[in-house]
């Protein structure tokens, strides 16, 4: 379900429409701001919606990217485990048995978080950042215990999951998952930046422009009028 903000986004574009409806019917509306004038008005419409979409787009990807990167690290924690598992059975100086023993605890310790989209205000939440840093930090250490494997002259598992070549394929798309979390991240804020800016950036976001109409409207018909009645109703809200 979207969150307040996002949907309150969406009705101070849908609200433009409405006002800029209203206003073509007032004969005498020709302000000399070229801003405030209905061609202006129709083309930041279509702006913002096409911004709109933009964002949720991107909001859509890293959604899956996160969706993906849950999915890719669902085995590893067994996969370690079962890991060490072998390496006990091989007769290995207690010292390497300690290291990759002290790996695996790092790594049934990482913080798997669910998947938790941008706050209500756009922002990445502190949960999101938590959780990144702890899929990398299970990702890197998952590939240091690989490096100590490629050191054991005795691994050579007979189940194809525990195979060297394999598992490091695995840590390859456990890295990969991870980047494109963070890519779509950085998309999605940019696109947020963009969309705020349009919508609220002082003086010349629509927030600031309807304002503006409204007070040119109330300049040109009067504070009682039903003109001015009927387009201070339409409400929009601020960012804050």
């Amino acid at each position: 379900m979207p969150s307040t903000s996002e949907v309150g986004h969406a009705k101070n574009v849908a609200n433009l429409q409405k006002l800029t409806e209203q206003i073509i019917t007032f004969t005498n509306y020709n302000p000399p701001v070229d801003n405030l004038k209905v061609a202006s008005l129709q083309t930041l419409y279509t702006t913002a919606s096409a911004k709109l979409n933009e964002v949720e787009d991107k909001r859509h990807a890293n959604k899956n990217a996160i969706t993906l990167r849950q999915s890719a690290f669902e085995n590893l924690k067994s996969t370690s485990t079962k890991i060490i598992n072998h390496l006990d059975i091989l007769g290995l100086p207690k010292g390497t048995i300690d290291q990759a023993k002290s790996l695996n605890r790092v790594i049934q310790g990482g913080q798997k978080k669910t998947t938790t989209p941008p706050d209500e205000n756009g922002e990445p939440s502190n949960t999101v950042s938590t959780s990144r840093q702890s899929y990398t930090q299970m990702a890197e250490n998952f590939g240091i215990l690989l490096q100590l494997l490629a050191t054991i002259p005795t691994y050579a598992p007979n189940e194809d999951d525990l195979n060297l070549v394999n598992l490091n394929t695995y840590k390859d798309s456990l890295v990969s998952s991870t980047q494109s979390v963070d890519q779509t991240e950085a998309e999605l804020n940019t696109k947020l930046i963009e969309r705020d800016n349009l919508l609220y950036a002082d003086g010349t976001g629509l927030y600031s422009i309807v304002q503006n109409v409204k007070k040119y409207v109330k300049s040109l018909y009067g504070a009682t009028s039903p003109e001015y009645a009927n387009v201070s109703s339409i409400e929009f809200t601020s960012r804050k």
